[in-house]
C-alpha cells in the first residue's frame, strides 16, 4: 500500500471576496493586504512542514498564497510549484464580477437554489467535481509511479520525515504517528502534497471525497462542514491510501478541515 498527506488550502482574502462578489474564473484579483496577512500566517504554521510537491490553481490570488506559504518554510522554500488549470475556481459565467446577491436573484428567477445554480456561461456542479476528480486521480496515478521508481521523498534529516513534521504541527495528526511508528507494519508516507485552490472549487473535491470515495470523517468534523466554504486560508487535511495493482478506489481519511488558527493573530485591513 503506497499513503500520502494531501494538504489542500484556500487562497487569502481578495477585496472582492470581502464584498461578496463572484470572481470565478473571469476576474483575475490580487489577494488585499488581508489576504497577504493571512497567507503569511499560514506560511508560518506550516514552516516545519516537508512538502514533496506542491500545486496551485494558475490565478493570481492562489499564486500568491503558495508564494506566501513557501516563502515562510524552513524546508521547502525552493520547490517547484505546478500551476494547474483544473484547480481553478468554478467558473461563474454572466454572474463574474456580479454580488453574490445577484446570482441568488437569478437563481431564484430560474426557480432554484442558489449553491446548485448554474449561471448562462457558467459550469455546473458536476463539471467542477469532474475538474477535482481528474486532477485527484491524476495525483495518485503520479505518487504511485513515483513510488514505484523508489523516490524515497521522505528521507530528510532526523524529525523531519514527512509523517512526523505534519504530526507535529496538526493536534489531530497525532494519532497518525503513533500509527507509523507502530512495529512497522504501517507504511510510511511516499509524499505530502501542498494544494492551494478556492473555495467552490474545494467544497466540489471534497464532497467528491465524501459521496464517492466514502472518505472517513473524524469525530470533531461533521458532514456539514465538509460541505461548508473553507475560510480563507482554512486549511484541511487527508491522508489517502493506494493500493498497487488494483482497480479499487483510494480510501481517503480526514484528518481536520477548515482549520484556522492560524489566522488567530492577523489582523484585519479595512
Amino acid at each position: 500500500m503506497t499513503r500520502f498527506a494531501l494538504t489542500v488550502i484556500r487562497h487569502g482574502e481578495t477585496r472582492l471576496n470581502k464584498e461578496k462578489v463572484l470572481q470565478g474564473q473571469g476576474i483575475d484579483e490580487p489577494l488585499s493586504e488581508t489576504g497577504f496577512k493571512q497567507a503569511a500566517a499560514v506560511g508560518i504554521y506550516l514552516k516545519n512542514v516537508k512538502f514533496s510537491h506542491a500545486f496551485s490553481s494558475d490565478l493570481t490570488r492562489t499564486k500568491q498564497t503558495m508564494h506566501g506559504i513557501l516563502e515562510k518554510s524552513k524546508l521547502c522554500n525552493n520547490m517547484t510549484v505546478k500551476y494547474d488549470s483544473r484547480l481553478r475556481e468554478r467558473k461563474y459565467g454572466v454572474a463574474e464580477g456580479k454580488a453574490l446577491t445577484e446570482l441568488r436573484t437569478l437563481a431564484k428567477i430560474a426557480g432554484e437554489e442558489c449553491p446548485t445554480f448554474t449561471p448562462p456561461g457558467g459550469e455546473t456542479l458536476d463539471q467542477v467535481k469532474m475538474r477535482g476528480k481528474v486532477f485527484f486521480e491524476n495525483l495518485c496515478q503520479l505518487i504511485l509511479e513515483e513510488a514505484d521508481q523508489k523516490e524515497q521523498f521522505s528521507q530528510g534529516a532526523p524529525g523531519n520525515s514527512l509523517e512526523t513534521s505534519l504530526a507535529e504541527i496538526f493536534p489531530l495528526a497525532k494519532n497518525l504517528r503513533s500509527e507509523f511508528n507502530s512495529n512497522g507494519s504501517t507504511p510510511g508516507l511516499a509524499a505530502s502534497v501542498l494544494v492551494v485552490s478556492h473555495g467552490a472549487y474545494m467544497r466540489s473535491l471534497f464532497d467528491y471525497f465524501l459521496t464517492d470515495l466514502k472518505c472517513s470523517l473524524p469525530a470533531t468534523v461533521s458532514k456539514s462542514e465538509i460541505a461548508s466554504v473553507s475560510p480563507n486560508t482554512g486549511i484541511s487535511l487527508f491522508i489517502i491510501n493506494l493500493e498497487e495493482g488494483k482497480e479499487g478506489k483510494p480510501t481517503v481519511q480526514c484528518v481536520c478541515m477548515n482549520l484556522k488558527e492560524h489566522l488567530n493573530g492577523v489582523t484585519e485591513t479595512h
